[in-house]
This record gives C-alpha cells, structure tokens and sequence, in this order.
C-alpha cells in the first residue's frame, strides 16, 4: 500500500511539473520568464533533457527570458542544488571515516 501510495504521489509531481517546461510555449517576448522560473528550470534541467529526448518542443533553457536575472536563478539552482547534494555528501563520508 505504500509503495502505492508513492509511486502515485510520484506520478502526480510529474504530470504537474510537466506543464512548466522550458520551451512548452508558457513563455513569450512580451511576458519572459523570470528569476523564479529560471530557479524551477535549473532544479528540473536533467530531467527536461530526458524529456527532450521524447519532446522536441521541451528545452533545458527557456528561450524567453529576462536575461541576467533568469540566468542567475538558474545557474544558482544548478550549482547550490546538484553541488550541495554532493558536498554533503563527501562531509558525510569524512565523518564516518
């Protein structure tokens, strides 16, 4: 029942966020994504790439932006998300040794 339950959770989170894709349209020159948005691009990027394997019309990187603020906030998600999980994880090995 509980791996149900997940595995149900799980499915709903991806159909949710399928929705917010870079590239799917949401986004145009006169209304670009932001620095919020370029924060959600940077935390969902390995996965658009899969999924852009599957849908040409999702990028990893939203093509209508505001520029510096988008790409800070993807960049700060790329780097703080994926490199924290990973210095956690090299502290927590130290300590154990």
């Amino acid at each position: 029942m509980k791996i149900a339950c997940v595995f149900l959770l799980a499915a709903a989170l991806a159909v949710a966020a399928s929705g917010c894709f870079p590239g799917t349209n949401i986004y145009t020159p006169k209304e670009p994504a932001g620095f919020f948005s370029g924060l959600w691009h940077g935390w969902i990027a390995p996965v658009s790439l899969i999924v852009g394997f599957f849908r040409p019309d999702v990028r990893i990187y939203e093509m209508y932006n505001t520029g510096w603020w988008y790409d800070l906030g993807f960049y700060v998600a790329v780097i703080g998300g994926f490199g924290g999980v990973a210095l956690s994880r090299n502290r927590k090995k130290k300590d154990r040794s």
